[in-house]
């Protein structure tokens, strides 16, 4: 056996143990159970957690494991899902008092490839009610609370906000969240983790409860790039039962992701979108931007088309229209307990007219050209990843968003890796956004193992 922490390390470091047979999955999965059971109550990160058969699953991979029948690197290895994510049998409620009682009639096709690879599933955690807001608090299913201030309950990001409470708190290795404006990037970013955006069609959205379907996207939350690496392959490839994954081919982004960044060309977002940013947040943006440099980078300021704000905008509406589309019956119902903060926000989309919805489609095919016209020849565009450090949810305003940086990556349909880049001067996690073209996940992932290798922000804990 071995001295490897259960709670902390990284996915592929647990791996190697079990498959070294220095470590047992029987062993991982008690220890992280028995991490639940102490902090969960305080955190409320899962919703439910399957302990009973999350180690009857873990006994059953350890006597495969152990009989040369693992099928395959990552066997025995838990992972939490976010609370819209069908399990056949199991509730999933999206996050909604509403809908508490719903049981999945279908797996999600992704959550499939996980169990197929051999992870165990060790619960659900809990989400922004309909996956709709990107603070992550739940009026009726409770705020989860944000590992890195014990004192203060402060924002753990959204609306995948119990996955990453639960891997940022070390109750589990990596898991799932969705992106539909920034939902996997903004807990990544406050509980001081990995996360990234993939590009609409990369991962089958079968079997996820959808809020917007031209916007919506799974994607890993880790502690490390080469675990969001690892668990993004597990999910990707064409599904039948998902047409957007159509022609979207498998891009193994491992054997590219160690050649570094000398030589590559960043852009720069323009010193405009820095106002209004915290400090401490742009002083860590600017290291991580000398950092990069320090590695070989060659980064310039660009001038871009139109105001990160103006997009999210536009993505606000896209989201309003279509989530009305699928909840809007369940929030006009005024007996039901839906939560105060998120009606209004499906509300948008339930007097936009025809001719709104289209001409905001349109109008983002040519912010997109535009777009790609201004950052053609670069291969990443850095930003923050959020504008602050988690707030005090006290402080929030819910008629506003923390999604400034984020939202606008959505309506480009590119995608994004988010890595902790540094803490604030009382503890809290900051976090930097690198950019790319739709369908790069491997550039995203390449620029941040650079960055990471070369700093250990990813290293820290909180004070649990």
């Amino acid at each position: 056996m071995t001295d490897i922490d259960p709670a902390f390390s990284t996915a592929h470091d647990l791996a190697d143990a079990i498959q070294a047979g220095r470590l047992s999955p029987v062993t991982l999965m008690a220890a992280l159970l028995d991490r639940i059971s102490r902090h969960d109550e305080k955190l409320h990160s899962f919703v439910t957690v399957y302990g009973k058969d999350a180690l009857q699953a873990a006994e059953a991979a350890e006597k495969a494991i152990r009989s040369g029948h693992a099928v395959g690197p990552l066997h025995g290895i838990p992972v939490a899902l976010k609370d819209i994510i069908d399990l056949e049998g199991r509730v999933t409620t999206g996050g909604s008092f509403a809908l508490k009682d719903r049981v999945s009639t279908v797996t999600a096709t992704l959550a499939k490839k996980l169990i197929a690879a051999g992870m165990i599933v060790i619960g659900k955690t809990h989400s922004v009610e309909f996956a709709m807001g990107g603070w992550g608090t739940n009026q009726h299913m409770g705020t989860p609370w944000n590992p890195w201030d014990l004192e203060t309950l402060r924002a753990p990001g959204g609306s995948s906000a119990g996955t990453g409470v639960a891997i940022g708190a070390g109750l589990a290795p990596w898991g799932l969240g969705t992106d539909t404006g920034g939902s996997v990037r903004l807990p990544a970013a406050w509980c001081g983790l990995t996360g990234l955006k993939t590009t609409v069609g990369r991962i089958s959205c079968f079997g996820v409860l959808p809020l917007a379907s031209s916007l919506d996207t799974p994607g890993p939350m880790t502690r490390c790039v080469e675990d969001a690496a690892l668990l993004y392959n597990a999910m990707q490839g064409p599904d039948s039962l998902d047409p957007l994954t159509k022609g979207v081919a498998f891009e193994d982004p491992l054997p590219e992701m160690r050649r570094g960044v000398a030589g590559l060309k960043l852009a720069l977002m323009p010193a405009s979108e820095r106002e209004g940013v915290d400090p401490e947040v742009l002083a860590a943006f600017d290291a991580s931007v000398e950092k990069l440099r320090e590695l070989g980078a060659t980064i310039e300021e660009v001038s871009l088309p139109l105001p990160f704000a103006a997009m999210g905008g536009m993505t606000g509406r896209i989201i309003g229209a279509e989530g009305y589309h699928f909840v809007g019956d369940l929030v006009d119902d005024m007996d039901l307990p839906i939560d105060e903060a998120v009606r209004p926000r499906i509300w948008i989309g339930k007097d936009m007219t025809a001719k709104t919805y289209l001409g905001t489609l349109k109008k983002r095919e040519f912010v997109k050209r535009e777009y790609d016209l201004s950052l053609a020849g670069y291969d990443a565009l850095l930003t923050p990843t959020t504008a602050t450090p988690a707030p005090a949810v006290d402080s929030i305003d819910q008629s506003q968003t923390p999604a400034l940086f984020t939202r606008m990556v959505n309506l480009l349909d590119r995608c994004a890796l988010a890595l902790p880049n540094g803490f604030t001067a009382s503890g809290l996690p900051t976090s930097l956004q690198i950019v790319c073209d739709g369908y790069d996940e491997a550039m995203a992932l390449r620029i941040g193992w650079a960055y990471e290798q070369a700093t250990d922000w990813n290293s820290r804990r909180p004070p649990l």
